[in-house]
């Protein structure tokens, strides 16, 4: 069988699939192949190891009929047309769990770095404009004894409200699918309505998948829910926020600052305006990347692909049961 990975990944999840005996082929761009290259790439492939830069859709699948499965490196899934997938009987998967820690250690990352203009003042630093102690200087917001408002209170969401115990937060949540008690009480976390989460949170961090839900869940209305001195996290997905709604309430200091390792676009150009806003840190996500993190997601996307080719159940996928239901 052959496989196509379509960017270089670490050589875990590689020798996962050559041990299974399959011809390997790696994309070898610094770039991620474009639609024609990955199909002339991919021609006669049996399986896909993709990443969240691949959109495999149902044209990609009629023009690429060998394919057997799909094995996405990331916990999200937006970029796969799973429906399509499986009325082609294309079995898809994911890598969740491995990187729920290594995400929430980074969303806390960015909370301290954004309340604390730790880029700014180190950047002034390295510009040679550290003349003294000053006493007005780069004053930022606290962060112990603050609200945190979560959105989205799945395995991330409810890591990032662990953290928060030992800043002696109140954590408030809110989430469309799960009101877990037990995670509620072990957690102190509790439940609030969308707009009122929004209206008291000191802190606001995403993380919910993008849907069609979801899609500019925090537009021009939720932001200006949000306190003037209140802050914005995002290592869900970029679409998840209206840029240029949160662009306009930067740059009117209707919100205090803001931290983003997804973007919508993604990548962000080097001239777009959320650039020039006030006290916003963009990353070029990089919430996962961890060395061991991302070793872990490889060797788990190459599991899932092999144990899908073999007709056996994967570790972790989306339609495995609905297929099987089909026979």
């Amino acid at each position: 069988m052959r496989v196509v990975v379509t960017r270089r990944i670490p050589e875990t999840g590689i020798e996962v699939l050559r041990r299974a005996g399959y011809e390997v082929r790696i994309w070898p761009g610094p770039l991620p192949p474009t639609r024609e290259e990955l199909l002339q790439f991919a021609k006669d492939a049996d399986g896909l190891l993709t990443l969240l830069t691949e959109r495999i859709d149902a044209k990609l699948l009629d023009a690429l009929p060998s394919i057997k499965a799909v094995s996405n490196m990331a916990v999200g899934f937006d970029n796969i047309d799973v429906e399509a997938c499986t009325a082609r009987g294309v079995v898809v998967c994911i890598t969740p769990d491995v990187l729920t820690e290594t995400t929430a250690d980074f969303t806390w990352a960015l909370i301290l770095a954004v309340a604390r203009h730790v880029c700014e003042a180190a950047d002034a630093v390295h510009r040679g404009q550290w003349r003294t102690w000053e006493p007005l200087g780069f004053l930022g917001q606290d962060v112990a004894g603050a609200t945190l408002g979560i959105v989205g209170f799945g395995r991330i969401g409810q890591a990032v409200a662990r953290r928060a115990s030992g800043f002696r937060m109140r954590v408030v949540y809110t989430d469309r699918e799960q009101r877990p008690p037990e995670i509620e009480q072990q957690l102190r976390a509790t439940f609030l309505p969308l707009d009122q989460l929004l209206a008291e949170s000191d802190i606001v961090t995403l993380h919910v998948p993008l849907t069609p839900e979801t899609r500019k869940l925090i537009g021009a209305r939720e932001l200006a829910l949000m306190k003037p001195n209140a802050m914005l996290i995002n290592t869900a997905r970029g679409a998840v926020v209206d840029t240029d709604a949160l662009v306009a309430a930067l740059r009117d200091r209707r919100l205090w600052g803001a931290g983003l390792d997804v973007t919508d676009p993604e990548p962000l150009p080097a001239d777009h305006p959320l650039l020039q806003c006030p006290n916003v840190i963009v990353t070029p996500h990089i919430a996962s990347a961890s060395e061991v993190t991302r070793a872990r997601m490889a060797q788990l996307a190459a599991e899932n692909l092999v144990a899908a080719l073999r007709g056996e159940r994967p570790p972790r996928s989306l339609n495995w049961d609905e297929l099987h239901r089909k026979g």
